[in-house]
């Protein structure tokens, strides 16, 4: 099964959805690490209450009371890490961006996913995705989800290693897909939605999956 075939199933299953409008890429990293394991819904409230009472630049991430940041972070587990990295985010931004990361946007894409990767949960996967959303590197960003659903469908490989999985699914993926940033963001919040959803890591609900007929994980489950 063809990956836009894939794709427009998924969307008549979920509809279209709807891109973040957040492209500033340290909202995007102060988004990722607002709240640390909490469910979607529970981050976004986390990050719309940082960017209400504390702000979203260095200078008032570093002033805000320590208490602050904590109560915040408690939408997640362990809030007092979420404050020491929600501070550390400010200190690199401030000592080694002069303030402003949007500058990082305008490197080269290696160094730019060279210089997001010095902020805390930011592998190679995250500081794409932040090059995909801010709209600067049409690249097929994914997350754990999303990774899981092509790799059940049989794009790449699934390897030991969870870089070497990622960059074969990606891969693999990438060359059924336009090359545009808009198309990408959309494949990236299908594959991740039906991947918390449906196409989950235990107990995946493919009964009610629309993909099934035509998927690896579960013509071996079936037998």
């Amino acid at each position: 099964m063809r990956l836009p075939a894939i794709l427009a199933a998924l969307r008549r299953l979920y509809g279209r959805p709807d891109p973040s409008s957040r492209t500033d890429p340290l909202a995007l990293i102060l988004r990722e690490n607002v709240a640390y394991l909490a469910s979607e819904e529970r981050r976004e409230e986390a990050f719309a209450q940082l960017e209400k009472r504390v702000g979203l630049t260095p200078r008032d991430i570093l002033a805000a009371p320590a208490a602050t940041l904590r109560e915040i972070g408690a939408r997640g587990i362990l809030p007092s890490g979420t404050v020491e990295k929600l501070r550390e985010i400010a200190e690199i931004v401030e000592e080694e961006f002069g303030g402003d990361l949007a500058a990082v946007l305008r490197l080269p894409p290696k160094e730019a996913i060279r210089a997001l990767r010095k902020f805390p949960s930011i592998g190679e996967p995250g500081a794409e995705k932040i090059l995909l959303f801010s709209g600067t590197l049409p690249v097929l960003a994914l997350d754990s989800n999303g990774l899981r659903v092509l790799l059940r469908l049989g794009f790449g490989k699934e390897e030991k290693s969870y870089a070497k999985s990622y960059r074969s699914a990606r891969e693999a993926a990438a060359r059924e897909l336009p090359k545009t940033c808009r198309a990408l963001i959309e494949a990236h919040l299908l594959l991740r939605r039906h991947g918390r959803e449906l196409c989950k890591t235990s107990h995946p609900r493919c009964e009610a999956c629309p993909l099934r007929a035509r998927c690896r994980y579960y013509r071996a489950l079936s037998g």
